[in-house]
């Protein structure tokens, strides 16, 4: 939808940008639609060959029509007249209906049909609708056996063209390229551009066709040549198309198939026995490292916001939102903040990709609850994930401050794994102001004493680092570099890297996904492990340490390694200088690169290698860190 779609959209304008290894956007979309094909097959495999029969033995089936008996038909016979016959729309195309629009991502039915009268045969679409289940209970309430809602539609078919032969049908789905391009120009501001972006969307052109691996080669040419896509933008898919609908099995009441449940525990600095603490009194002792989900959002970061929007020293309060939740409790205190008389200043960063309608109604309602709202940067997207809070104490102004990795979002805050950092620094706090001042006025600054801000100093300052780390093996010391980040794949950063492991300087990466550098090559990453850990909760958080001949820094922020982090974004980055805060963090990469814990590593070849046990089970990491997290809370 995004990239796929970039890459088009070069190639049919002209624009001859090439990738970081020469090849041009035709070679890449070639490459990816080989590699696409082979992820689909064995996505399907897996499946088919592994899912289905997990789930059959947990007595959670899903059946074909033909596999339903006579009664149990009879009882999908009347839920579907009741249901979805009433919202179902056939749409012939003949001379007189054009080919009809297909909206991205939405079920269709190509159906072929013939008038017994004429012996004419004519092509139908019908859309599978969304606001119906998708998986239908074929018997009783505590059976869990279900039929997909496009085969008891397909099997319907006849009562949608009453008095024709259905001679075939087949279930496809179109992706529709939702790559934004929004320009600001002197009589229009970003939000109408955006909107009207957003507008066009909907209807922007087709970049992917899937289908039923059983489709027919002349149905399948109709649609290609009436969706303009090119054969290989056709993905045949065996089973099921669209598999995000097994939500609707894990909604089921299942327990016992389902983690236990766990809840996040309140961070003991933030709490006395039962009784919550304020947070600006805890912070004037000392910073707090809190790591989600394993610490609660709500009574730390939440709390934070909530208490400065009612404390009534608190004279401000700003902040940057990227993405945040359907029902913001942080949104919410903001409001509360300005109603209450606060200066606040919210950068809503409205091309947060998917969220931009979300974000734009946010923004909306802070600035009618008085609000000053910023609506990002023209060329840049503001990434980073920061607030301030000014407060009036004994006279004198004391800034506190947030600077995480993970959005402000109360949701995905129980699902992603990330850290962030209160503190009342007041470097940290005088910088903040500054970049805030940056952001939503005119300025030009581009040193920071305790932050590295991107565009202009992430990359720099971190290969400046990994450049000291060089320096000190070549004197003959030790160096060091520990990263856990989401993505690397920014050329400099690895050649950087590439030259620390050269020089002998030992580096132990925890990347959850994209890794361009490859381990383990002799002469060039011999002193090079790369890890990713898979597991319950989403692994997000971006933490670098740097030995620093024996005085390490840590660094946490919100930036990967990617050119659209480095170069196109606002990012923040904030060295960890607290003790504690310091021996939590080694101890989560420590632990990261144990060699007891389940994890995939990377080869030079660049193969996944899964990790198995040997003489004693791996150990699961996400549970390790829950069980230290309720020690140390006990």
């Amino acid at each position: 939808m995004v990239r796929v779609a970039g890459l088009k959209r070069r190639q049919q304008t002209g624009l001859s940008i090439r990738s970081t290894d020469g090849l041009s956007p035709r070679a890449q979309l070639a490459l990816i639609a080989a590699r696409s094909a082979d992820l689909v097959a064995r996505h399907g495999t897996c499946f088919s060959q592994e899912i289905e029969p997990a789930l059959a033995k947990e007595s959670i089936t899903i059946v074909h029509w033909a596999e339903v008996s006579g009664q149990q038909k009879d009882k999908l016979h009347g839920y579907f007249r009741q249901q979805v016959f009433p919202v179902l729309t056939p749409l012939a195309v003949d001379p007189a209906h054009p080919f009809p629009y297909i909206s991205g991502l939405s079920l269709n039915l190509a159906a072929t049909v013939r008038d017994p009268a004429t012996n004419l045969t004519r092509f139908a679409r019908v859309k599978v609708p969304n606001n119906v289940p998708r998986f239908v209970r074929v018997g009783d309430a505590d059976d869990a056996t279900f039929v997909p809602v496009e085969e008891l539609i397909a099997a319907h078919l006849s009562q949608l063209f009453p008095g024709m032969e259905v001679v075939e049908h087949h279930l496809f789905r179109v992706t529709r390229n939702a790559d934004l391009e929004v320009e600001e120009d002197r009589d229009e501001g970003l939000l109408q551009a955006l909107e009207r972006e957003l507008a066009r969307r909907r209807f922007g052109p087709a970049v992917r066709l899937e289908v039923a691996d059983s489709m027919s080669p002349e149905v399948l040419e109709l649609l290609v040549r009436e969706l303009d896509v090119s054969d290989s933008d056709v993905q045949r898919v065996p089973g099921l198309l669209d598999l995000s609908a097994l939500w609707a099995l894990y909604n089921l009441d299942r327990p016992d198939l389902k983690d236990k449940p766990f809840v996040p525990a309140t961070h003991p600095r933030f709490t006395d026995g039962e009784t919550p603490k304020s947070v600006f009194a805890t912070l004037r002792e000392g910073d707090v490292l809190v790591h989600h989900p394993y610490d609660s959002f709500a009574t730390s970061v939440q709390r934070f916001i909530e208490q400065a929007a009612a404390d009534p020293y608190v004279l401000a309060i700003k902040q940057t939102l990227y993405r945040t939740s359907g029902d913001s409790p942080i949104v919410d205190a903001l409001i509360d903040a300005a109603e209450a008389g606060k200066q606040v200043v919210v950068l809503v960063e409205i091309q947060a990709r998917f969220d931009e309608q979300t974000n734009i109604g946010w923004a909306r309602a802070l600035e009618r609850a008085g609000c000053h709202v910023i609506y990002g940067l023209v060329g840049l997207k503001t990434h980073c994930k920061i607030a301030l809070v000014v407060r009036q104490e004994s006279g004198h102004i004391r800034r506190y401050a947030h600077i995480g990795t993970g959005n402000y979002n109360s949701k995905t805050a129980r699902l992603y794994e990330d850290l962030g950092l209160f503190t009342a620094d007041k470097e940290v706090g005088a910088d903040l102001t500054d970049l805030f001042n940056s952001l939503t006025g005119y300025s030009r600054q581009k040193g920071y004493h305790s932050l590295l801000v991107a565009p202009t100093g992430v990359r720099s300052g971190i290969i400046e680092r990994i450049d000291r780390e060089v320096r000190a093996a070549r004197d003959g010391r030790e160096g060091r570099i520990q990263m856990k980040i989401n993505h690397l794949v920014d050329e400099k950063i690895i050649d950087a890297l590439y030259r620390a492991s050269i020089a002998g300087v030992q580096v132990d990466l925890v990347v959850r996904t994209n890794c361009a550098l490859r381990p383990g090559m002799p002469g060039i990453s011999d002193n090079i492990r790369v890890r990713s850990i898979v597991g319950r909760f989403l692994e997000h958080s971006r933490v670098m340490r740097f030995d620093n001949d024996g005085r390490p820094e840590f660094w946490l922020g919100s930036a990967d390694m990617m050119h659209r982090n480095l170069d196109r974004r606002v990012e923040v980055l904030v060295e960890v200088t607290d003790e504690a805060a310091r021996r939590q963090l080694q101890d989560m990469l420590t632990r990261a690169m144990s060699d007891d814990i389940y994890a995939w590593d990377l080869r030079a070849d660049g193969h996944w290698e899964e990790r198995v046990a040997e003489d004693k089970p791996l150990t699961d990491y996400q549970v390790a860190l829950m069980q230290a997290h309720s020690d140390r809370v006990q």
